[in-house]
């Protein structure tokens, strides 16, 4: 296996697992809900899953902006990765499954158009609305990050990754029990505030999608100060644990940047050894039951185990990068955006059948257990080639048109084919070697 490969490969490993926990985690509450709660107490698997995840989207993401120096490329990629998987599984949920069981929130909301709207900007989490697909309020971190890490690239500081860990592991300890919450939303602002939003997002990624660089720089411009002042002051999550997503997003960039030589080891140990510090910190003072109900987690403690945890896992699956990864983890990590997509629906569609069928309980539940697995999988999978593959195979199509040379004026000239950037090469794309020197003069002698 390529070199490459291996790089890829143990980036899907921590993307299977974590997509894996966190769909078991849920599943928990409703097949083993006393087992469940009793490891709830001191660990969070959720917690756990998505950390894992930002650290990974902090890693790739930038890394993928950077590759292609162009902005319109990069945000073209992004928009037809999330939204064509999101769209479909949101109507399927709200399509086939009863409201009753909450598939999808928005169809229980007292402004379903409304808090479709505030879900279409993936900016939901920080408006007062609920998630229309409850796992989506990680996709709003993911969104922000991306407007910052866009900004940073079109200012030239995107190798300042360090200092913004550290910058927003700070503001965690030090806004963590005095920032507002919910500011700016109030029954009487809210469709104005939601109306404003979707305003600034579509013009910012319009203007991103431009290709011109100051309109470009307006929009990033725009969007980054927009989702750092609803993440300050109307989050639903608590500010301290919405900095620390942000802190270990960066981190995952500062360890990428690590492996390329750009910066020195020892002081991407010492950003995310900060990083780390601070939300332990964080975690222990400020998860007291008023942060418990808005972060979902049961203690101080389980926040912290679970925080950690993510990190181990991440430096372990890090640790082995040179080895070869085992292929159902790599398999898992390619659809685990399915898997993670997917599984709260469907937890919803076995909740339904258990209300008719009746709670199952001993070998049942491992029944249970079995079938959803076999199922979530298979509809994975399904989506996976179906909606995930052809929306990157559409946008590789736009790029590539994008960026086709024109044809040659006259046929006296010979077209030149571009060498390869080595970043560029994936697993799917081995560098075939050239033919030797002395074989291709032969050629060259036996054809004239």
């Amino acid at each position: 296996m390529p070199a490459a490969a291996n790089r890829l490969g143990w980036l899907d490993a921590v993307r299977g697992i974590a997509a894996l926990t966190v769909a078991l985690h849920h599943l928990s509450n409703e097949l083993f809900a006393d087992f469940g709660a009793d490891v709830r107490r001191y660990f969070d698997p959720g917690i756990f899953g998505v950390m894992a995840f930002f650290l990974v989207s902090g890693y790739i993401v930038p890394a993928s902006l950077e590759r292609r120096r162009d902005v319109k490329a990069f945000w073209t990629g992004r928009l037809l990765r999330l939204y064509p998987l999101c769209a479909v599984v949101f109507i399927g949920a709200a399509a086939l499954v009863p409201q009753r069981f909450n598939a999808v929130d928005v169809t229980v909301h007292a402004h379903p158009l409304l808090a479709g709207l505030a879900n279409a900007t993936m900016l939901q989490d920080l408006l007062g609305i609920r998630s229309g697909l409850s796992v989506m309020w990680t996709l709003t971190y993911e969104m922000v990050f991306y407007y910052l890490v866009t900004l940073l690239f079109m200012i030239g500081a995107e190798r300042r990754s360090g200092p913004v860990a550290v910058m927003f592991a700070s503001a965690a300890l030090l806004l963590g029990p005095w920032a507002a919450a919910w500011t700016l939303r109030s029954e009487l602002s809210l469709h104005h505030l939601i109306a404003a939003t979707a305003l600034v997002v579509v013009a910012g990624l319009l203007c991103l999608l431009g290709g011109r660089r100051p309109l470009q720089l307006a929009g990033a411009l725009t969007l980054a100060a927009l989702g750092l002042v609803l993440m300050i002051a109307n989050s639903r999550s608590t500010p301290w644990e919405s900095m620390l997503i942000l802190a270990t997003m960066f981190c995952g960039t500062v360890i990428y940047r690590a492996e390329q030589g750009q910066i020195r080891r020892s002081a991407a140990w010492a950003y995310c050894g900060l990083v780390i510090a601070a939300g332990t910190t964080a975690g222990l003072l400020y998860d007291d039951r008023p942060a418990q109900i808005r972060t979902w987690t049961a203690s101080p403690t389980a926040w912290v185990s679970a925080f950690l945890a993510g990190w181990a896992l991440f430096a372990a699956a890090l640790w082995l990068r040179r080895h070869r990864m085992p292929r159902p983890l790599t398999w898992l990590g390619l659809v685990s955006f399915s898997v993670y997509l997917l599984h709260r629906p469907l937890i919803s569609a076995m909740t339904w059948l258990m209300d008719t069928t009746g709670h199952p309980h001993g070998p049942a539940q491992i029944l249970w257990l079995t079938a959803f697995l076999c199922v979530l999988l298979a509809l994975s999978a399904l989506t996976y080639h179906l909606i995930e593959l052809p929306g990157q195979n559409l946008a590789r199509r736009l790029l590539k048109k994008r960026h086709t040379p024109p044809a040659p004026a006259g046929p006296s000239l010979q077209a030149v084919p571009a060498q390869p950037h080595p970043a560029d090469l994936t697993a799917t794309q081995p560098l075939s070697p050239a033919p030797p020197a002395r074989r291709a003069a032969k050629h060259r002698r036996t054809t004239s």
